[in-house]
């Protein structure tokens, strides 16, 4: 059985019967997992060996863990960082800054592969315009340079434990107020001041050999009358053409409000994210309109989307009590919690 193109997330911290069944549906390719499906790492490490031993090949596991307000697993993690405080070392010390984001890259990576977890959504490529309250600081900076300079060597830590990057939210959300988690975000702006601006980190990642990205649930009006996610323009012809992107595409949530200008109905929105080039449709915190999207895209299949899926699954990884033992986790552990208690502290990875 290959990998469904449909992502879900789970009730709790362990798998119940109906969700087992779930995860069995062949439009299934994919788990969230949330806060909620956290208590410690040895009841993750079950949960996530509990799923992947129900298929084969085994679902995708994923999570938003970025650091700073984004991380979802934090009693016996390692406290990350926000994405922004590594740009501020740029500001003082860019090959500094560098480093850095390598080594919370893979410390971020390491330890989720550790537990069984694939994938960590990340790293956030927008910029940090001072308008979006929802981006803010888990973007590096905002200058476009400085985000494709440190998210590359992100991305590079990333790899190094095993995991593949994924870039988002394509091809930006930081220059909108709106939060598309509750509202439709609309960009006026022309799509070559959007590419020069904004999109020069996805062109950047996608040149280093980015694995994935994630569209933004925005709408610019100036270059299409959908969101990316649910645009054969933005996907089609300008991240695969026009940019030459490869990888797997992940929607965002579609139960999201940013989602419902393309329908009230999220069998319609994952249909039409599929047809404009999704690889895998995100479906959060509405398990009715989950289970009826699994039953309504049954019988898509896309091999070259197989494909690409099947290249997210994380490497061969230490288990957790190696992990802890190993001196490079525990060289940037001491360095994160040093500056978790004290920010006026430099970060010293030399």
């Amino acid at each position: 059985m290959s990998l469904g193109p449909l992502m879900l997330d789970l009730e709790g911290t362990h798998l119940t019967d109906e969700e087992r069944e779930l995860l069995q549906h062949p439009s299934v390719g994919g788990v969230i997992l949330f806060s909620r499906n956290y208590e410690a790492p040895e009841q993750l490490r079950e949960l996530t060996t509990a799923v992947h031993a129900l298929r084969s090949p085994r679902l995708l596991l994923a999570v938003d863990h970025e650091g700073g307000r984004v991380q979802r697993f934090r009693d016996g993690f390692t406290a990350l960082p926000a994405m922004g405080r590594l740009g501020e070392v740029a500001d003082r010390d860019r090959r500094h800054a560098k480093q850095l984001a390598r080594d919370t890259g893979w410390m971020m990576a390491a330890e989720l592969r550790a537990l069984g977890v694939d994938l960590s959504f990340a790293p956030v490529l927008d910029l940090d315009r001072g308008v979006s309250s929802v981006i803010g600081d888990r973007a590096f900076h905002q200058d476009p340079e400085r985000v494709a300079d440190l998210a590359h060597a992100y991305m590079q830590g990333m790899h190094d434990a095993g995991m593949a990057a994924t870039g988002k939210h394509f091809p930006g959300h930081g220059s909108v107020a709106a939060d598309s988690h509750v509202d439709m975000p609309v960009d006026e702006r022309d799509l070559v001041d959007i590419l020069n601006e904004d999109g020069l980190a996805f062109e950047r990642l996608i040149h280093y050999g980015i694995a994935a990205v994630m569209p933004a649930h925005v709408l610019y009006p100036r270059v299409d009358d959908y969101p990316p996610g649910f645009s054969t323009v933005w996907l089609r012809s300008i991240l695969r053409g026009r940019l030459g992107f490869q990888g797997a595409v992940f929607s965002d949530d579609l139960s999201m409000a940013g989602a419902s200008v393309v329908s009230h109905s999220c069998v319609e929105r994952a249909r039409r994210a599929l047809q404009a080039g999704c690889d895998m449709v995100l479906v959060c915190n509405d398990r009715a309109s989950a289970t009826r999207v699994a039953e309504a895209i049954q019988d898509y299949n896309d091999p070259v989307a197989h494909a690409r899926l099947a290249r997210m699954h994380g490497r061969s990884a230490l288990s957790w009590k190696d992990l802890h033992r190993d001196p490079k986790w525990r060289q940037i552990s001491a360095a994160l919690s040093r500056y978790s208690s004290d920010d006026s502290l430099e970060f010293d990875f030399d």
